[in-house]
């Protein structure tokens, strides 16, 4: 059985218009069978370019986060906020970045804390989310 025999025409066309731009038809199918037919007709193009531009991971921690209908390109760019190893990596660059503070080696700073303090929505595959986008 092909996807024309399984899927609505209006699903069948959107496929097809994909397949011609280059598509993959395996990704498409299985994306489909994960979320619906109306989430890939409504989802499916942002979901690859943001893939494409940063990664998959990055982008399925944001839907298992915020779900995928909060899935835009722009709503992404500004809640990510990069891939880190732990909590602390995040903490340390964040305030670095916005504070300019440079700690001399000897002082020691619980940065494990610090990000807890900083209310980010953190996934456990290490992808930083601002909550407040």
């Amino acid at each position: 059985m092909t996807y024309k025999e399984v899927y609505s025409q209006e699903t069948v066309d959107k496929i097809e218009e994909l397949l011609e731009e280059t598509y993959c038809l395996e990704d498409i199918l299985e994306f489909i069978d994960e979320n619906s037919e109306e989430n890939f007709r409504d989802y499916y193009e942002d979901y690859v370019s943001i893939g494409e531009n940063y990664s998959y991971g990055a982008v399925d921690a944001f839907i298992e986060e915020f779900g995928l209908e909060s899935l835009t390109s722009d709503a992404f760019q500004d809640a990510y906020y990069g891939h880190y190893e732990c909590k602390a990596d995040f903490a340390e660059q964040y305030v670095s970045d916005c504070y300019g503070v440079d700690f001399p080696s000897f002082i020691e700073v619980d940065w494990e804390a610090t990000f807890e303090n900083l209310g980010y929505a953190f996934t456990e595959t290490g992808y930083v989310f601002n909550t407040q986008f």
